[in-house]
């Protein structure tokens, strides 16, 4: 059985940011790796809803996909020059060149990768996605797949996701976490023990 990591003393180097498509678990995973790491967390898509008084449904619906995207960067942009925390962002952000190169330059990003059959999975359990407003939503997402995975691979680090407990799931990224911060950065404060 896989070790999970119980006691953790961390101080991120940069704000955590994670990348991936819908379903693939960036809000789930990201709200307990913020605990785990005693760090703040944020929602991209909330922060936008806040921002705009409007869900991302509505905003897609009245202004399109160009104009959410637009508001989404400066939102991403203004959380960026907050304090250090772990930021959940939607899955075409980072789609995005302009925030893309924002996220590189003044963040880690984590690519949550997930096959079609886990997304697919995930996704049927929620009707506020607007990509996903359709007939067939796995023709949708293998589509989502083929044009968003060759990008998404530009993240520092790539975590798999499957249909496992999300404990596991955190477990693995901290791990590679670890050795991405241990690799890239002078300083490094990470402590873990692993029981």
């Amino acid at each position: 059985m896989e070790n999970l990591i119980t006691n953790i003393s961390f101080r991120a180097p940069r704000t955590i940011v994670l990348v991936g498509l819908m379903g693939a678990g960036k809000t789930s995973i990201g709200r307990r790796l913020a605990q785990k790491l005693n760090l703040p967390f944020y929602d991209s898509d909330h922060e936008v809803e806040k921002a705009a008084n409007a869900t991302v449904k509505a905003i897609f619906d009245m202004l399109g996909e160009d104009e959410f995207r637009a508001g989404e960067m400066r939102v991403i942009r203004r959380l960026l020059d907050e304090d250090t925390h772990v930021l959940a962002t939607g899955g075409g952000a980072f789609m995005t060149d302009t925030t893309r190169k924002l996220i590189k330059s003044k963040a880690i990003s984590i690519w949550l990768k997930a096959d079609l059959g886990t997304l697919e999975a995930r996704v049927s359990r929620r009707n506020d996605r607007p990509l996903l407003d359709v007939e067939n939503q796995q023709e949708v997402l293998q589509e989502l797949i083929d044009e968003r995975y060759p990008i998404y691979q530009e993240a520092d680090i790539m975590v798999e996701t499957y249909d496992e407990p999300a404990s596991v799931t955190v477990s693995r990224l901290i791990g590679k976490l670890n050795e991405y911060v241990k690799t890239n950065f002078e300083s490094n404060d990470i402590i873990i023990k692993s029981v």
